[in-house]
């Protein structure tokens, strides 16, 4: 009986694009928790889910809560579904450490940049429904919820549903603990769909060749869903590229800037740092006053903490306003001084450009992104303007060659007093007209109607 309910919401669930009727999805989804209902099994209650669980009646709610949730998802639980599970109980359940696995291709619809591999609505469709049959037909569900970002009123939170008990070691390491039922509470949560056995014919299926052979990610903005198949999940970049790409619009809409940006620690202070990947990769000395080596930053009105969970520092350093905002950029010609302090309209500006000797990365982002450029520098701006972060601009060229680690780390702890250093150019006004023109040709090319506050 269990199958055929599988093969019944499989089938009304994504058969077509247009959503299935109520009457025969409800028909569905009741016999669906009738059987189900009695299958959860939960990691141990904390002191805080003691306090919001008042008897076993409600504790059973739960699991009929989730197993609903599930099925709305178009996953059935055949037998077992386990939530929330720590390390060790996952260990128990056959779960093992992996090594980080590169090489695994990411598919995207809905990356405004244009530059990660597309998928198509009806591809996705057609894989989400795979997917999801495939999950539904185990024995075994795991299930792990938490967030992107934090403070929780502009995060975004996560539910991974999984086949395999690995996948939720890997994963579960990433995000932010939030509390049992505030995936429940939330508006538009992400939903990551683990397949780890069925790479092979989900490839063949979408024709995605063999390049994939080892496993692919695909994700859907519009569907706020990710999909692994294979052995993807051990591929933890992959993985962040397209949570991130799916949480970004949910961050904004709530109030925070998602930003490919880093917080450095000095002291007590906080430096939200805005550089190019291999200038903080190049130099090790930021490496250590950085709390996360990835490039992801909430800025909000509450302070600001990374994309991802991470073991570098306290939470009690996480969420705060920071002291500065630093952008580093590279300018071989001499025109910009080693380090200047910024007014909001020069620091979007100068966001927004990503200049780096001759190149411009508009924004820091790297694909995929599926917000504009722009959008985020007037963002900026914005928070710039309310927050009164002073900001300020660094010169990683000095004359032709880039500064070592240990002089950029100087420079950007100048910025805490605001005592700079004394920097002079004696460059002649040519290649200072040349460069502002350099700017203003690419910016009003690529972005129309940039706001009058932005100027060099």
């Amino acid at each position: 009986m269990q199958n055929v309910v599988s093969r019944l919401l499989c089938r009304f669930a994504f058969a077509s694009s247009s959503p299935p009727s109520t009457t025969a999805s409800s028909l569905v989804l009741r016999l669906a928790l009738s059987l189900t209902r009695a299958h959860t099994v939960s990691a141990p209650l904390t002191d805080e889910d003691k306090e919001t669980t008042a008897s076993p009646s409600e504790s059973l709610d739960v699991s009929y809560g989730l197993n609903g949730a599930l099925a709305a998802r178009g996953v059935i639980v055949k037998e077992k579904v386990f939530h929330n599970l720590k390390k060790t109980e996952l260990l128990k359940h056959g779960a093992t450490s992996i090594d980080n696995l590169s090489g695994i291709p990411l598919y995207v619809r809905g990356d405004t940049l244009g530059e990660a591999p597309e998928i198509s609505k009806a591809q996705f469709s057609k894989l989400l429904k795979q997917v999801t049959c495939h999950i539904s037909s185990v024995s075994k569900i795991f299930v792990v919820d938490g967030a992107i970002g934090s403070p929780s009123n502009c995060d975004a939170k996560v539910r991974i549903i999984s086949d395999n008990p690995s996948a939720m070691l890997s994963l579960s390491k990433i995000l932010w603990e939030i509390p049992s039922r505030a995936i429940s509470h939330d508006s538009c949560p992400l939903t990551v769909y683990v397949a780890s056995s069925m790479s092979s014919s989900a490839r063949d299926i979408l024709g995605f060749g063999s390049q994939a052979s080892n496993g692919f990610a695909a994700a859907d903005v519009e569907r706020s869903s990710v999909i692994l198949c294979g052995r993807a999940y051990a591929n933890t970049n992959t993985t962040k590229d397209a949570l991130v790409a799916l949480a970004a619009p949910i961050i904004s809409a709530r109030g925070g800037l998602p930003l490919s940006a880093r917080l450095l620690l000095s002291g007590d202070s906080a430096i939200q740092l805005l550089a190019p990947e291999d200038t903080f990769l190049r130099c090790s000395e930021l490496h250590k006053v950085a709390i996360s080596s990835d490039a992801g930053v909430i800025l909000s009105f509450h302070g600001a903490a990374p994309f991802f969970q991470t073991t570098h520092s306290p939470a009690s350093h996480v969420i705060k306003k920071p002291t500065s905002l630093v952008i580093v950029m590279a300018d071989s010609t001499g025109v910009v001084p080693a380090v200047s302090n910024l007014s909001s309209g020069q620091a979007a500006y100068h966001f927004l450009a990503g200049y780096q000797d001759g190149k411009f990365v508009p924004a820091f982002l790297k694909p995929p992104s599926p917000i504009e450029p722009l959008e985020l520098a007037k963002a900026l701006f914005l928070q710039l303007e309310e927050s009164e972060i002073p900001s300020y601009l660094i010169n990683a060229n000095d004359g032709g060659r880039h500064i070592t680690g240990k002089r950029l780390l100087e420079l950007v702890k100048s910025t805490l007093c605001n005592k700079l250093p004394e920097s002079k150019t004696n460059v002649a006004d040519s290649k200072v007209r040349d460069l502002k023109r350099k700017y203003k040709s690419f910016l009003s090319g690529k972005f129309i109607d940039l706001p009058e506050e932005f100027y060099f």
